[in-house]
């Protein structure tokens, strides 16, 4: 049987493979992979859209939760709100730069997710299994 090998996750070291508590990267990791973070980035992705879209989009999730995921995105410079002086008022979000370089990154993760689901919560993956070995 011929051994594969695996490549580093990591794209590059990351101090030993520590990370520190204090580290920026945890507390922005825990916004943007939220569960309410991962969807409304990549509704956003598809194109500006307003609070209701949003909300249909991201099925479940309340008026606080979709005000309080979209507030952290923005001050993390991911989502940019525009508010439109009509009335009644209009307000429509969409992703900055670093927000569309990051959604372009989780696509690839959630459809992962969305091909393997099934299997894996209904216990039909190879658990433990290494492919090659």
């Amino acid at each position: 049987m011929e051994a594969t090998t695996h490549p580093s996750p990591l794209p590059r070291s990351f101090a030993d493979g520590v990370f520190p508590a204090g580290c920026p990267s945890r507390i922005l990791l825990d916004h943007i992979t939220s569960k309410w973070g991962v969807l409304i980035l990549l509704s956003l992705s598809e194109g500006e859209q307003r609070w209701s879209e949003l909300r249909r989009r991201a099925e479940g999730i309340s008026e606080k939760m979709l005000a309080q995921t979209l507030k952290t995105l923005e001050r993390d410079g991911l989502v940019s709100r525009h508010a439109q002086p009509v009335i009644p008022p209009r307000v429509d979000y969409s992703l900055t730069g670093k927000g569309y370089e990051l959604s372009g990154l989780l696509v690839p993760l959630v459809a992962w997710a969305f091909d393997n689901a099934d299997d894996i919560i209904n216990g039909q993956s190879s658990r433990g299994a290494v492919p090659g070995k």
